[in-house]
């Protein structure tokens, strides 16, 4: 099935036709602040068609979102178990209960004083395969629940660790309390837990402050829309069925 990219934007009329009949997918790359839903929701609302993604972003990550319009939303379990590359920013010498920023953060360091060196050496037990524990806040399940939902509720648990692949962890920057890292990693993998798992081992604490997805798989965000970009693409062609 075809997918809508930046360098194929000429041959929106075709993919529409495709997304209208046989189905397509759209590379999006998604804004600081939208859901995943929202995000397939502006999908849905221009084309009125069915649409669903192949793998969550959480709400305050950018970057690039693998969508499928109308049958091609049977296709993209296809997608979710592609390696996923993140680039992304730690701070350093604070927690927070959503291990990002979504939450307030709780100083454990007021002055971090970690050289590269035992970053780097840190950051050695995390390559390969892991076992990694989901954050409290996560859309995985435990017991038929979201522990989002559980942990909206106040409901005490303990998420049950999971093994992934670290295929690749890079340090690409330091300027403390800030640190910047490119990851490869399998499905599945938490970036959040990633940081907050570097912050345990340094003694410190880390979390979350910027999160984006660069690629999944073969397909990089340089190639994904902005929802303005396929606004723009989708301005002069209404579509033509409603949403099946």
């Amino acid at each position: 099935m075809p997918i809508l990219e930046r360098s194929s934007r000429e041959a929106y009329p075709l993919w529409l036709r495709s997304a209208q009949s046989a189905g397509a997918f759209l590379l999006l790359d998604k804004p600081r602040g939208w859901t995943s839903f929202e995000a397939v929701a502006f999908v849905r609302r221009q084309l009125r068609r069915r649409a669903g993604h192949a793998g969550t972003l959480d709400p305050l990550a950018t970057g690039l979102l693998i969508v499928g319009i109308g049958t091609a939303t049977k296709l993209l379990t296809d997608f979710q178990q592609l390696p996923k590359t993140y680039v992304t920013t730690l701070k350093l010498g604070a927690i927070t209960e959503t291990d990002d920023a979504e939450a307030p953060e709780q100083v454990l360091c007021p002055e971090v004083r970690v050289t590269e060196q035992e970053l780097q050496q840190v950051l050695e037990r995390f390559r390969g395969e892991i076992s990694q524990t989901p954050p409290r806040y996560a859309a995985v399940k435990y017991r038929g629940k979201r522990l989002y939902e559980l942990a909206r509720a106040g409901v005490q648990f303990q998420p049950l660790p999971r093994r992934v692949t670290i295929f690749e962890l890079e340090l690409q920057g330091m300027e403390l309390p800030y640190v910047q890292l490119r990851i490869v990693c399998s499905a599945g993998t938490y970036v959040r837990a990633i940081a907050r798992d570097i912050g345990t081992a340094l003694g410190c604490g880390a979390y979350v402050v910027e999160l984006r997805r660069s690629a999944i798989g073969e397909y990089r965000v340089e190639e994904a829309l902005t929802p303005e970009e396929f606004t723009q693409c989708t301005a002069s062609y209404a579509p033509l069925h409603p949403v099946g």
